[in-house]
């Protein structure tokens, strides 16, 4: 038996997004392939074909933009077929779609990013985030970042909580080249020369497979989960305004959150799914506090 932890992110570019978030979503293998034919089902009942093309990648931010809100609130929800219908012309017109089109396909994406969090929590996936300011502290060396290591005590967290002794598998959306081998290295020292990365490892495999998102369903949920994070939901201590029409969208979405209880010497204590990160430099790096 064996979980996947699917990785993507949202504001690395650091441009409109308020924060950097880098999320996670565990699946266990056996509900993997059932989950995935559910969600090509989603797209042909909401969009009436596949929405994800070749030239058209099914990424939050096309589903999930100011844009697609607007154009939804510029007509009365259409019933189910007739919005299905609409929505399947406006995509093939492209550019020449009529207004009601557009409307219609926007209420479409809505109604769609909001079935896939409900088939999330239905299948039993889990989330988790590390969410960080964009002025946040990096490492200044090749030590792996915080917001990884964050996401790697967490998945170990919820596989010492299963059944057995499953396995973790990492998988991540494709990076440039360079920059995958760049996290290769930084996974290996993490896990092969910390001693915290060395009890982990005994549960997650240190070596990640990178694949392309538009090809694989799994970092789907992920780039969901990073975008919604970033725009819509709000957790203790982060001061950047949301988007209001977010909101509903961000309750679902922490509904696949992963709370866990976790027992101390100082007492039971709650580890949060989603986190904000103040400083993505490993704690030795940081300064410390106090005088």
């Amino acid at each position: 038996m064996a979980f996947f932890m699917f990785v993507d992110e949202s504001g690395q570019d650091q441009q409109e997004s308020p924060y950097e978030v880098l999320a996670g979503v565990v699946i266990k293998d056996t509900k993997v392939w059932p989950l995935v034919n559910e969600l090509h089902k989603a797209e042909l009942e909401y969009f009436g074909c596949r929405y994800g093309t070749p030239n058209r990648e099914l990424k939050a931010k096309r589903l999930l933009k100011a844009k697609v809100f607007r154009h939804a609130s510029s007509a009365p929800a259409f019933p189910p077929d007739k919005r299905c219908k609409l929505a399947k012309a406006c995509l093939e017109s492209g550019g020449g779609a009529r207004p009601d089109e557009y409307a219609a396909l926007g209420q479409a994406k809505i109604a769609y990013v909001e079935r896939v969090l409900r088939l999330a929590s239905r299948f039993e996936c889990r989330a988790f985030a590390s969410i960080a300011p964009k002025d946040a502290p990096r490492p200044t060396d090749d030590h792996l970042r915080k917001d990884y290591a964050f996401l790697f005590q967490r998945f170990y967290l919820l596989l010492q909580k299963q059944a057995g002794t499953p396995l973790g598998i990492v998988v991540f959306d494709e990076l440039e080249r360079s920059q995958s081998h760049i996290l290769i290295d930084q996974m290996e020292k993490y896990f092969m020369g910390t001693w915290t990365g060395r009890q982990r490892r005994r549960r997650i495999i240190p070596e990640p497979f990178f694949v392309h998102s538009h090809l694989t369903t799994g970092i789907h949920f992920a780039d969901l989960i990073a975008y919604i994070v970033s725009w819509g939901v709000r957790v203790p201590g982060m001061r950047e305004p949301g988007r209001e029409e977010l909101r509903n969208v961000a309750r679902t979405a922490s509904k696949v959150a992963y709370d866990m209880k976790m027992k101390t010497p100082q007492g039971e204590r709650t580890v949060w799914a989603f986190n904000l990160l103040k400083d993505l430099r490993p704690s030795k790096q940081q300064a410390p506090s106090g005088p």
